[in-house]
């Protein structure tokens, strides 16, 4: 029943007594008191439930406005809280506390078709046991003023982590073989066996790249030419990327599009939670990863 009926009663029932008033409005007196001996616990839920919408609105502005209830819910348990995620998703739209959208923008891949042949090693299968099993790669384009910064990036499949990236104000090779080269260097610089998994572009077509991939033992790999789901991985971190930092803002300074860029890169490996990974950022999901082996290392 509407509780405003409750309280209409409750406002009126001085005057016209809490009898007539129900039976005016066809509700059961048993009822009405019921609703009154439930006036103090409604209180407390409704006060716990404005102390959790200031803490989901916390939440929601020190990640820039792009979690939605999934990602809200599990910064919350990772802050102590016991919550059920139905009623964080119930609180964020009553109070239209809403995540991120973006549709899909045009690709800047320039497809070689004449290039010597990559084999799909990945097959659409983007996940891997162990971290340096799988990369993948892509470049996108950053809107600065009336000209571009470009950024490449390097993620390791396991971990969601981007592990090498580069930016500039070109889309020449070196743009892809330096994210590569940041990638080898945060891994150690021993990465032989893993696979690097890009499109058709032609910056990872080139002769340079190869030879770039061949010298650290680096497999190369691709998917079919214009197909989207084939470097699915790459695509869907841009896409948060775009929604999440660039959606709806104007850059006018090379510089502190960079500097921006570069924020946004090292809050998405330490700070932002994904679902793929059990709602741990790509550095919690690593550590977890690699602490039994470390352990045992330790103990031997």
């Amino acid at each position: 029943m509407n509780p405003r009926r409750w309280d209409f009663i409750s406002d009126h029932r001085a005057l016209l007594g809490v009898k007539r008033l129900c039976r005016v409005l066809n509700v059961s007196r048993s009822g009405y008191y019921r609703h009154l001996a439930g006036a103090g616990a409604r209180a407390e839920r409704e006060a716990a439930d404005r102390m959790m919408v200031e803490e989901i609105r916390s939440i929601h502005a020190a990640h820039g406005g792009s979690y939605g209830a999934p990602r809200v819910h599990a910064e919350l348990q990772a802050r102590g809280q016991v919550v059920n995620r139905k009623r964080v998703t119930r609180l964020m739209r009553v109070n239209s506390i809403v995540g991120r959208h973006l549709r899909r923008g045009k690709r800047t891949t320039i497809a070689v078709r004449s290039a010597t042949a990559v084999p799909d090693l990945v097959a659409r299968d983007f996940t891997a046991a162990e971290l340096d099993a799988k990369w993948c790669g892509d470049i996108t384009y950053v809107p600065v003023d009336r000209t571009w910064l470009y950024l490449a990036t390097v993620i390791d499949v396991c971990s969601r982590r981007v592990v090498g990236w580069s930016i500039a104000d070109h889309m020449r090779t070196s743009l892809v073989t330096d994210a590569l080269e940041m990638a080898v260097a945060a891994r150690g610089g021993h990465v032989g066996g893993v696979i690097f998994h890009a499109d058709h572009g032609s910056q990872y077509m080139s002769r340079t790249f190869a030879e770039v991939c061949h010298r650290h033992g680096i497999r190369r790999s691709t998917g079919r030419v214009g197909s989207s789901y084939d470097n699915a991985l790459a695509e869907s971190f841009f896409q948060g990327l775009k929604r999440e930092l660039l959606h709806g803002r104007a850059w006018f300074s090379k510089t502190q599009t960079r500097l921006e860029l570069f924020r946004w890169l090292s809050y998405y490996n330490r700070r932002r939670r994904h679902s793929s990974l059990g709602y741990r950022t790509p550095i919690e999901f690593e550590q977890h990863l690699t602490q039994p082996r470390t352990l045992t290392l330790a103990a031997a």
